[in-house]
Order: C-alpha cells, then sequence, then structure tokens
C-alpha cells in the first residue's frame, strides 16, 4: 500500500480533515461500519474481491448503494457507486496478477454520509440544548418532569408500528431517541452516568446474555434461549449481591394490563406452569365466561372478567399474538368504523339517537366492506 500521506495526496485530501483510518481487515465480520457516518473514512489494504464483499455488506447497513466512494488501486483512483465495488476490486486484483510487482491492496475513500447522520453528532445537539447558551426549556427539565414525555413518545412510537407507516417509525424513534440522550445528559450534569455508560452497559450484557451468539453454549430454539436468558439474569443477581428475586418480579409494574399479563403468562410457561396443548387454554376461556354468569355480585363479577380477561391473553400467547397490539388494532377497527356510521348519519340529517341499532348496522357492515 501506498503511505498515508501518497494516499492523501492522490486523493486530494486535505490532511487535516476528520478522516477515520480503518483496516479492511476490521469489517470482515462486521455488520455495520465501525466508524461514525458523518466522518469521512480510509480503509485500508483491501486486497480481495471477497474481503471487497465483506466490506460492501457493512458499508450498505449505512450508506446508500449509490453512494460514490473513490477506489484508489496502483495509484489511480476510480470513483464508483458503493454497489461495483467487489467488481472493481476483482478486476483490480486481476490486473495486480499481471503485474505482480504493482501493490497488492486497494484502499477505499468514503466520503462522509452529511451533518446529523451520528449518534455522537446528535449527543451534541442534545448538550447545547442543556448549555448554558442552549433552550431554557429543555435546560429546566430532570428527570421526573421528562417522565410524561417518555410515555408519550412510546406509545406514538407503538401507534406508528401498529400502523406500519415507516416514515412516521423513523420520526417516533427519532423522538424516543431524543428521550433516552436528554436523560443521559441530565445524569452526566449530575454526575451519575454517562451516555457511554449506558453504551457500554447495555452492549456488554446483550454480549454476556447471549453466549450461543457470541460464545460456545448450545440452545434448543427460542425457548432455550429464553430459559438461558433467565438463568442468566439470576446469576447476575447472584454476583451483584441482590436478593433472590422471583420470575415474575422483573415484569414492569407500570405495563399495560394486557401487556403485564402476557408476560406473566409467558414467563410461566418458561418453567412448565402452562398446558401441554391449545384445548385446554381454549376451554378456560369458555370456563371463565360461565363464572361470570354464575357470580353472586359485582364484585365477583369483576374479579371474574379479570380472570376471562388474563385466560384469552394466555390464548392470544398461544396463538403466538400480542394481545395489546390485537386490542389496539381492533380499537382502531372501531373508530374507523363508527366514524363512517357518524358520517354517514350527517350526510342523512338524523341524529344517531333517533336511529335503531339496525339502521346503524347497516352502515357498520358497509363499513367494514370499505376495509
Amino acid at each position: 500500500m501506498p503511505s498515508i500521506d501518497s494516499l492523501l495526496t492522490i486523493l486530494k485530501l486535505d490532511p487535516v480533515q476528520n478522516l477515520a483510518l480503518i483496516p479492511a481487515a476490521r469489517l470482515q465480520d462486521a455488520h455495520v461500519p465501525p466508524f461514525p457516518p458523518d466522518m469521512a473514512a480510509l480503509i485500508l489494504n483491501l486486497d480481495t474481491p471477497r474481503l471487497a464483499e465483506a466490506v460492501q455488506a457493512a458499508l450498505l447497513a449505512v450508506y446508500p448503494a449509490n453512494w460514490p466512494i473513490r477506489l484508489v488501486s496502483r495509484g489511480q483512483v476510480a470513483e464508483i457507486p458503493l454497489s461495483d465495488l467487489p467488481n472493481a476490486v476483482l478486476d483490480a486484483a486481476l490486473d495486480a496478477a499481471i503485474e505482480p510487482a504493482l501493490d497488492d491492496g486497494a484502499a477505499l475513500y468514503i466520503p462522509a454520509l452529511g451533518e446529523g447522520t451520528s449518534l455522537e453528532a446528535f449527543h451534541e445537539v442534545v448538550a447545547h440544548l442543556r448549555a448554558p447558551d442552549g433552550c431554557p426549556w429543555d435546560r429546566k427539565q430532570t428527570h421526573a418532569s421528562l417522565r410524561p414525555y417518555l410515555l408519550e413518545e412510546t406509545y406514538e412510537a407503538l401507534a406508528a408500528l401498529d400502523a406500519a407507516q415507516s416514515d412516521k417509525m423513523a420520526e417516533e424513534f427519532g423522538d424516543l431517541l431524543l428521550q433516552i440522550v436528554l436523560h443521559a445528559q441530565i445524569a452526566s450534569e449530575a454526575g451519575t452516568f454517562r451516555l457511554a455508560d449506558i453504551l457500554q452497559g447495555v452492549t456488554s450484557k446483550i454480549i454476556r446474555r447471549h453466549p450461543h451468539v457470541f460464545g460456545d453454549v448450545q440452545v434448543d430454539g427460542v425457548g432455550g434461549v429464553l430459559v438461558n436468558w433467565e438463568r442468566l439474569k439470576a446469576e447476575e443477581r447472584a454476583a451483584n449481591g441482590e436478593a433472590e428475586k422471583g420470575m415474575l418480579d422483573s415484569v414492569p409494574g407500570a405495563l399495560p394490563a394486557l401487556s403485564q399479563a402476557h408476560q406473566y403468562a409467558d414467563r410461566a410457561a418458561r418453567v412448565g406452569f402452562d398446558w401441554e396443548t391449545i384445548d385446554p387454554v381454549r376451554q378456560k376461556v369458555l370456563e371463565e365466561l360461565d363464572e361470570i354468569a354464575d357470580a353472586p355480585d359485582a364484585v365477583h363479577q369483576a374479579m371474574e372478567i379479570g380472570d376471562l380477561l388474563f385466560a384469552v391473553v394466555n390464548l392470544a400467547r398461544w396463538y403466538h399474538v400480542d394481545a395489546e397490539t390485537a386490542l389496539r388494532e381492533t380499537n382502531q377497527r372501531f373508530r374507523r368504523r363508527f366514524q363512517y356510521i357518524e358520517k354517514c348519519a350527517r350526510q342523512a340529517g338524523r341524529p344517531l339517537n333517533s336511529m335503531t341499532l339496525a339502521e346503524m348496522d347497516v352502515w357498520w357492515e358497509e363499513a367494514k366492506a370499505l376495509e
């Protein structure tokens, strides 16, 4: 390979620009680039088409296929789209085979993707909001004052997921990320923890809890993964000197009731507290319906209705359906159909409370047919 100074000269790059220098071998098994995309990068020692394919795959996780890159081989520069990288390196390798005295590697220059495309850049924006010359509203926020916004943004992200709107999902995930980075910045100012601590902690935890991916542990399917996950969590708590917890203790108390019920039933099932087939699960739903009818008073009716809802959530779990999401989607369908009834009633000049159920049901069926 030419020296770095020679490469900078060949590429006509400013030697003081913000530039990452990365050996191509670092991307051999990478799934994403090991540098922030708002920084230009120079990838060195790209010497085989197979390595070029690995580099391309990692880069495509962040950069578009038509992103212009520059390949330096044997002192020559070729500007190509990212999608052409393996072919270009293959051509360079064939040329080098014909003239073996020439260098046997290539360098790849990746221009910066643009401002605001890295976590570091976003962190700087949030830190600026909290700085003395930043935004008065952001500066006065605390962990407690931001709590309702974290909850609101979470539900808005779920709504975007339910609607399967990609653009809206990207926007809402950004709003959710803002809440996380804001909390990290507030903690950093207080000296309690930093964003780096959050990232390092969750990275270590995920690697530690996936020894079947990052180690040599063998597991039997998804069920084996979950059982192993619970065992590892118990070992972590013991190592940290925490009191032994039940399997259900780590389910958040603030979860919506349907999600909480799903988590309780699912975790109990991991240790075998579950039926072996779906038939008794269905039967349990029918049994709870009968018990509502037999309840002696309103208090017991409420209890039996709760049991019925739990049984239905468990049935949904057996069908691999998230009950919270299923009910939210049903709510949205009900809203759309009822709004159609309201629209038709307005067009007919009739108040809803003057109509019979049978009349409204005609429009309800029309609304269903339009979906």
